[in-house]
């Protein structure tokens, strides 16, 4: 039986964090589902739902078993409709892990579903997408932070607001 896993996230915009978290579960599951949802905690958008997938396909295209789909609702009920077994999360710090652990008891005791954490390389341990665009929003320089893509398409993103 192949084993399927997500990564759920934002990605508004995917970093080089994110890109180092789904190349290192790659490895270790069959397929790998980049599942980008519409943060309800984070209302206003940078990148549309359809720009960030179009983002992550151009970064992913070295990994073969990506696949990258968005959603609605209970990520558990995304994981059974697709076959999952897993989720996998990124852990930048102990707060990352308070929050996490709570979402990961949740989702198992919805769904029997296990949630997989894997440690941030140290080099992209303080980057978030909200710092991201905070510093590229000022005109500071965040090529260490994300792929080149991204890195245009946020500098013509805020270049149309001045």
């Amino acid at each position: 039986m192949a084993s399927i896993a997500l990564v759920p996230g934002s990605f508004d915009p995917v970093t080089l964090g994110h890109i180092d978290i789904i190349e290192r579960a790659a490895r270790h599951f069959d397929t790998l589902i980049v599942a980008v949802i519409r943060n309800p905690q984070k209302t206003a958008s940078l990148f549309t739902l359809e720009e960030r997938q179009e983002l992550l396909g151009e970064c992913l295209a070295h990994l073969p078993n990506i696949r990258i789909e968005f959603f609605k609702g209970l990520l558990v009920e995304f994981a059974k409709d697709h076959g999952a077994s897993a989720i996998v999360k990124g852990l930048r710090a102990v707060s990352d892990f308070e929050y996490e652990l709570q979402m990961a008891q949740m989702n198992q005791r919805l769904s029997g579903i296990d949630t997989f954490f894997v440690s941030t390389s140290p080099q992209y341990s303080f980057l978030s997408s909200s710092l991201v665009k905070e510093v590229a929003r000022f005109g500071g320089d965040v090529s260490s932070m994300v792929p080149e893509v991204v890195q245009r398409r946020l500098g013509d993103r805020f270049s149309e607001d001045t």
